[in-house]
């Protein structure tokens, strides 16, 4: 793993606007949180992957267990058909201890989807898997913005550092998993690169 954390500033490290079709009810968004807003991007490339990045996603959307470290997180659909993912439809990621983790699917394009967070996640935003052809390689990444959900969530991740561990852990095995699925192999391991950006709702509204 390569690991970097830089200073963000906040006018480039906000999510996507939610597309206006999809319904904001119980919607964490980051001025819901607590803490500085964290840009996060876990990225990999896989060589002699047997399947290409529609293919890849076309898996993980219709089950995100395959890749998913159970030990850590299953997800469990709450609502939407069981063999497909469609925007509006809801998961709750189960997890040890008092973490179970609410999300709404707010994007799904051939080779990505979004989720965002709702009331109850240790995360106010959202979170986005995609892959992409490139030449001999395919890419693979999952992309969060997200400020911790409360004061307690902020206090896990920035002082005791117990869920910035897991969401480590749980990530980089799904990143690990993906290229497993796709037939191929890591190949210069995984970067994540975080971007720490202080939050202001006034900024956020600019």
């Amino acid at each position: 793993m390569h690991r970097s954390e830089t200073e963000g500033d906040l006018a480039h490290e906000l999510p996507p606007a939610l597309p206006p079709t999809v319904t904001r009810d119980d919607v964490q968004l980051p001025d819901d949180g607590s803490g500085p807003l964290l840009h996060r991007t876990y990225s990999a490339r896989i060589r002699d992957a047997s399947t290409r990045a529609e293919e890849l996603m076309a898996r993980l959307c219709a089950d995100p267990n395959v890749v998913s470290p159970n030990e850590f997180a299953r997800f469990q659909k709450t609502l939407g058909a069981d063999d497909r993912m469609r925007v509006g439809d809801e998961y709750l990621v189960r997890m040890p201890g008092p973490w179970d983790g609410p999300i709404r699917v707010v994007d799904v394009t051939p080779t990505s989807f979004r989720v965002a967070t709702l009331d109850g996640h240790l995360e106010a935003g959202q979170i986005e898997w995609r892959a992409r052809d490139g030449g001999e390689l395919l890419q693979f990444q999952i992309e969060s913005w997200a400020r911790p959900g409360d004061r307690l969530s902020d206090a896990m991740h920035h002082r005791l550092r117990m869920a910035k561990e897991v969401q480590l852990h749980m990530w980089t095995s799904v990143v690990e998993r993906a290229a497993r699925l796709s037939g191929g192999r890591l190949t210069g391991g995984i970067d994540i690169d975080t971007r720490v950006a202080q939050f202001s709702a006034a900024a956020s509204a600019r």
